[in-house]
């Protein structure tokens, strides 16, 4: 493998036992390039960092305490693209503030080997994500009380749409024109026209057909 292909990973660690570890490990492998403070410094501050390999984070804590957020947080603003999370305690509040901090890849620290830490790295590298299957469930169980408890009593959705919109571009993907979704709907008209309007505009899309294509290709409907 190359150096151009190698993956530039910068470690962070709350505590150098598990930073020197860390580091250790991973300069055993031919896959990844370890990015130093400096050097991570240096390619945030080049102006062409966007066509450069993506630099990850990988950050391990004890918990997703106030201190692990910062360091997250400022793994993004120094120019971290992707971000890794190494957890030993990880609960479903650290899993939803997990995900909001953008990291796309968790492991539970008694599941950390070498070659699982690799992996987890390639593929957040190529902008994928990975949570351990019983996380995932968790999380997924979090999306849907909240979709339940909170955004449905609103009229919203998770997916950024409201009830109505969402059914609206659903019935507009059937082929349904604007007076035959007022009369399933029991809308009027102008009602239909005026949600159309307010997707495509709030969304920038051209037109319905433009927002029933972005729609069904972002998994909205």
């Amino acid at each position: 493998m190359t150096t151009q292909q190698r993956i530039p990973v910068w470690v962070k660690a709350l505590d150098p036992l598990s930073q020197f570890g860390l580091v250790h490990a991973l300069r055993q492998r031919p896959e990844i390039a370890l990015i130093s403070d400096a050097e991570l410094a240096a390619l945030h501050a080049q102006q062409d960092q966007r066509t450069a390999p993506p630099v990850v984070a990988l950050v391990a804590v004890d918990a997703l305490d106030a201190n692990a957020v910062q360091v997250l947080r400022a793994a993004t603003q120094r120019g971290c693209r992707r971000t890794v999370l190494i957890g030993s305690t990880i609960d479903d509040d650290a899993l939803m503030t997990a995900v909001e901090l953008g990291v796309s890849g968790v492991l539970r620290r008694t599941e950390a080997t070498a070659d699982r830490i690799v992996h987890l790295l390639q593929t957040a590298a190529v902008g994928d994500g990975s949570l351990p299957a019983d996380l995932l469930g968790r999380l997924l169980g979090q999306v849907s009380r909240m979709q339940r408890h909170v955004l449905a009593p609103r009229g919203l959705s998770h997916t950024g749409l409201s009830d109505r919109e969402t059914q609206v571009l659903r019935l507009v993907a059937d082929g349904k024109d604007t007076q035959e979704i007022a009369r399933e709907l029991s809308y009027s008209e102008r009602t239909v026209k005026n949600v159309l309007h307010d997707v495509t505009s709030r969304l920038q899309l051209k037109n319905r057909s433009h927002a029933v294509a972005y729609a069904l290709r972002e998994g909205l409907i």
